[in-house]
């Protein structure tokens, strides 16, 4: 999990984190990402987690709406980026993208 703009005492963290892990406790390791997202999604409901799920994420140059336009698993709070990963381990590859979700929502936590 990438954290980006965290501090220690987030309860909007510590909510979103507390049932990813409950996810990982039922489920385990082994599934494909769309499990874990369905999942996450009754887990969310469950804890009262405010979320919205698959944001279209707009993105403008100069003023101007380009055609790519990238999708987030979850905005959880209207203020927290989550993007479900299932992966051995993690690459720079997987940062880059909430960085990049960061800068076309304005957002700081990811």
């Amino acid at each position: 999990m990438i954290m980006r703009g965290l501090t220690e005492n987030d309860p909007r963290t510590y909510a979103i984190i507390g049932a990813a892990m409950e996810v990982h406790k039922q489920l385990s390791c082994g599934f494909l990402e769309p499990v874990y997202q369905e999942a996450l999604t009754v887990e969310f409901s469950r804890q009262n987690i405010s979320f919205k799920r698959e944001v279209r994420l707009p993105i403008h140059y100069k003023g101007q709406l380009l055609a790519p336009i990238y999708c987030a698993d979850f905005i959880c709070f209207d203020s927290v980026i989550v993007e479900l990963k299932a992966l051995a381990q993690m690459s720079g590859t997987e940062e880059a993208q909430v960085i990049n979700y960061l800068k076309a929502t304005g957002y700081e936590v990811g």
